[in-house]
């Protein structure tokens, strides 16, 4: 049975890239949880406002409807998930997702997301993003990658904890 996955991790971190390869090797469905926003949470960040848990609660819920349905085959979500009650949230619909949190140092981030170009998450949440931030706890099912080297390394390294022992 191929594993239910979720890429988690700031805005800018590479949970798209990421969860897109690996989707692929695994042969499972992909989806990007930006994809989920109701239009209030893209207009509210595109004006640079970060979004609060109730803005996010019809999308987590989304997003947990989206993982249930795909759980059978496995399944690879990219959705930033910083807090653990988000996680929490998406676990009620899946117990056995697995998150691979991508971390890593704020100052690539800003540089990354400052390049960006048509996406809606303006640099000046950065800052936001990392205050929301829970890393993962103990009791959490999920790897820490890091998300500064390259993208075959970062792919490599969320295959081989995704292998059962």
């Amino acid at each position: 049975m191929q594993p239910t996955v979720v890429v988690m991790g700031v805005s800018g971190c590479g949970k798209t890239t990421v969860g897109r390869q690996v989707a692929e090797r695994l042969g499972i469905p992909f989806a990007d949880a930006d994809d989920f926003h109701p239009r209030a949470n893209v207009l509210k960040m595109a004006a640079g406002h970060p979004l609060t848990d109730e803005d996010r609660r019809p999308w987590l819920e989304e997003c947990g409807r989206w993982l249930a349905q795909h759980a059978g085959t496995g399944c690879v979500l990219a959705c930033s998930a910083l807090k653990v009650a988000y996680r929490d949230r998406l676990r009620r619909d899946v117990p056995e997702a697995v998150f691979v949190h991508l971390d890593g140092p704020e100052d690539v981030i800003a540089r990354r997301v400052a390049a960006r170009r048509g996406h809606f998450m303006p640099a000046t949440l950065v800052r936001s993003q990392y205050d929301a931030l829970e890393r993962l706890t103990a009791g959490e099912h999920g790897v820490v990658v890091s998300f500064d080297q390259p993208l075959s390394a970062i792919v490599r390294a969320v295959l081989a904890q995704l292998r059962p022992a």
